[in-house]
This record gives structure tokens, C-alpha cells and sequence, in this order.
């Protein structure tokens, strides 16, 4: 597989039409001298020399990449109040991983919430993967003001395998259940990583002894693109059938509404418009609410 052709293709994905405003706002943005991160629950951002001129500015510039899924983040006192509180799966997850010079892959990055909070770990690389140009454009906006080295690849699971080096860590947080071949994608996670690597993974669960799967109609929780939802033996059957040789569960937990919910930053429906309203165990669609398993895979 030639990676750097598809790099090639996807840099052409930012000039779309509905691109190209999010693209915009990026060669407008200010630049400062005086800054200072904060890599927190909340990625605080704090400038000093920014006018109330500049942080209107900045703003505006925030509101046209709505929506902002994962984080928050703030900007001063311009808080982007994002969909899911990011903060509480990285810090469920915080004590199970050493990232201190290792090379480490986040597949599926969003807009790189993760990948900032994972600086404070001293990492060798950061390098996310996602194919979505929007999410990118996110990453750029705050990486204006944060000037990380970390590296955003417009590549999806399938090019984890062929990418130019292996990983120590690779974390992929909430992509399994939109893969439509969920063992072939943790075949490429396994290819991706060194000798003794671990994978970091969290995906949608039922409830269960068997090792079996759930296969949604159409929709599961309103999201059209959900494949496979497995007991966590079933799971754990995926990964030995990969390569993986130790499967970790870290946990299990149900998303709850302050986890995922609608703020002037997102889209007007979240978690709580895709539960049954008589009944919040059950999606709208009558399948079981949504909950998480993480686990951690060896190599």
C-alpha cells in the first residue's frame, strides 16, 4: 500500500466545499507570544497578550468548526464546551499505560484531545489517525496555539499496518463497532505495533456469558454506521484470532448523560434524544443502552 499516494488523495479532501470555510478560519487566526498550556481535564489555553479584539476573533473562528465533539477546551475565558467530556475515559485509562519515550498511535484521534493530554507523558512521537478533514482542521486550530510535534495523518485503521514504522502503543478509543470487519482492523493493529506492543482499545458491549455479537438494523443509538456490538468474550475471541496474546479487561461502564450531552458547541441531539424516553436501559431502537468495554491487548 503506497501511504504516501493516499496522503496525497486526503490533502485534496480539505479543499471540499464544506471544507474549505474551516480551512479559512485557520489562516486568519492570530498569532501570540505569551502562552501558557495547561494539559488538564480541561486544555486550558491561556494567552496573555490577546486583546478582548483578538479573543472575539478567535471565537468566531471556534464557532465555525462546530461541532466540537471531543475535549473541552478553553481559551482564556472562551471555554468550547464539547459534546463528551473527554477527560473522564482518559482518566479512567491514565493508570494503565506508560507512554515515557515510546512511539505512540491514537487511531480515530478526533480532533486530538487524547494526543494533547498525552504530551504531559514525555512520549517519543504522537501520531493520530482520522480520516475525517473536519476533525483535522480542530486539531490545526488548537495546535496553533499549543505548537505540539505532534504528527495528524488523514489515514484510517486499515493503514495502521503500512505506515512507515511500528508503534509501542497504539490506542484506538471508540472505532471498532464502525468497522465492518472488526477482525480484520485488529489484524492491522496488531501488525502496527513492535514486539511486545499493547493495544488500548474501548468498544461498544452487551451483556453476556456467550461468545456472540450484536448486529444492528440500520441503526444502533442513532448512529447509522455500527457493525458489531460483542459480549467481551466475544470480544477477547477477536483479539486472539488477530495475534494478540493477553487480553486485559481494564473495565466496563455505561456512557451516562454528563458524559455525551448537547452544548451550544455541538449538534442539537446527543445520547439523551437516542435513549427509549420510558425507558433508559434501551436505545431508541430497543437495544441495550450503550456501554463500554476497555481492554488492553499484548503483543
Amino acid at each position: 500500500m503506497d501511504i504516501e499516494a493516499i496522503r496525497r488523495e486526503r490533502r485534496e479532501w480539505l479543499t471540499w466545499k464544506n471544507i474549505i470555510p474551516r480551512q479559512e478560519s485557520l489562516k486568519v487566526l492570530p498569532h501570540f507570544k505569551e502562552i501558557k498550556v495547561r494539559l488538564g481535564d480541561v486544555i486550558e489555553i491561556e494567552i496573555a497578550d490577546a486583546t478582548p479584539k483578538d479573543m472575539a476573533h478567535i471565537e468566531a473562528l471556534a464557532k465555525v468548526n462546530i461541532p466540537w465533539r471531543k475535549g473541552p477546551f478553553a481559551i482564556n475565558e472562551l471555554f468550547i464546551d464539547t459534546e463528551w467530556q473527554s477527560s473522564i475515559k482518559y482518566n479512567l485509562l491514565k493508570p494503565h499505560f506508560n507512554l515515557k519515550d515510546k512511539l505512540v498511535g491514537d487511531i480515530g484521534c478526533n480532533n486530538g484531545y487524547y494526543l494533547f493530554r498525552m504530551l504531559e507523558e514525555q512520549p517519543k512521537k504522537l501520531v493520530g489517525f482520522d480520516p475525517s478533514a473536519a476533525f483535522y482542521t480542530q486539531f490545526a486550530f488548537i495546535n496553533h496555539f499549543i505548537q505540539s510535534d505532534i504528527v495528524y495523518e488523514l489515514l484510517g485503521v486499515e493503514h495502521v499496518e503500512f505506515y512507515p514504522h511500528r508503534f509501542d502503543v497504539l490506542f484506538c478509543l471508540g472505532v471498532l463497532y464502525h468497522r465492518s470487519d472488526p477482525i480484520s482492523s485488529l489484524k492491522s493493529l496488531y501488525n502496527g505495533l513492535n514486539k511486545n506492543g499493547e493495544l488500548i482499545l474501548d468498544t461498544f458491549m452487551i451483556e453476556g456469558e456467550e461468545e456472540i455479537a450484536l448486529t444492528p438494523n440500520k441503526r444502533y443509538s442513532q448512529i447509522p454506521n455500527v457493525y458489531f456490538i460483542p459480549t467481551v468474550c466475544a470480544l477477547r475471541n477477536w483479539c486472539i484470532r488477530a495475534g494478540f496474546s493477553h487480553i486485559e479487561v481494564l473495565a466496563t461502564m455505561t456512557t451516562q448523560t454528563h458524559e455525551q450531552r448537547v452544548t451550544p458547541w455541538t449538534f442539537a441531539q446527543s445520547l439523551d434524544d437516542f435513549l427509549d424516553p420510558n425507558d433508559k436501559t434501551k436505545t431508541v431502537e430497543g437495544y441495550p443502552a450503550p456501554k463500554r468495554v476497555y481492554i488492553k491487548a499484548y503483543k
